[in-house]
């Protein structure tokens, strides 16, 4: 199983990679497992000396009896204090980098976050990335054709 933030490549460009466990209940787990979390609006946020992962929906596995269940609450990750305060200080000093998830992924029975140290692309950028890959796609196609008809 391997959730894929699929706007992370085109919101961000990564700077660091980090894998983080994931605080989460046994029915989370479970619904997981399944492939139902959702990474598209999430982010990750340090607060005093521990990280959370915001906004990332995981819906409530169908199995589950759980009351007041709340699908995009605040989840924390684990990492090393090291790691840590190495991030809290990049964010810091660094001009506009923030933490983004990137995917989620079991190793062995543990669930895995792997989040990254990113810049935000401007839109500017975004448009000239898409530019550039409807340019290449079109090229190809042009190439197929032209080997199809001789």
């Amino acid at each position: 199983m391997k959730i894929i933030n699929r706007q992370f490549h085109r919101e961000y460009t990564e700077l660091e990679k980090y894998e983080a466990g994931i605080v989460l209940s046994g029915a989370e787990v479970k619904s997981v497992r399944e492939g139902r979390l959702m990474l598209d609006a999430a982010f990750v946020r340090i607060m005093g000396s521990e990280a959370y992962l915001i906004n990332a929906n995981i819906p409530i596995y169908q199995y589950a009896r759980m009351v007041n269940y709340d699908p995009k609450r605040s989840r924390k990750l684990l990492l090393h204090k090291s790691e840590l305060l190495r991030l809290k200080t990049k964010i810091i000093q660094g001009g506009g980098l923030t933490l983004a998830p990137v995917s989620c992924y079991n190793k062995g029975n543990l669930i895995k976050l792997e989040i990254a140290l990113v810049k935000g692309k401007r839109d500017v950028e975004k448009r000239k990335l898409e530019k550039k890959r409807d340019i290449e796609r079109q090229e190809k196609r042009e190439m197929k054709e032209y080997y199809n008809r001789g």
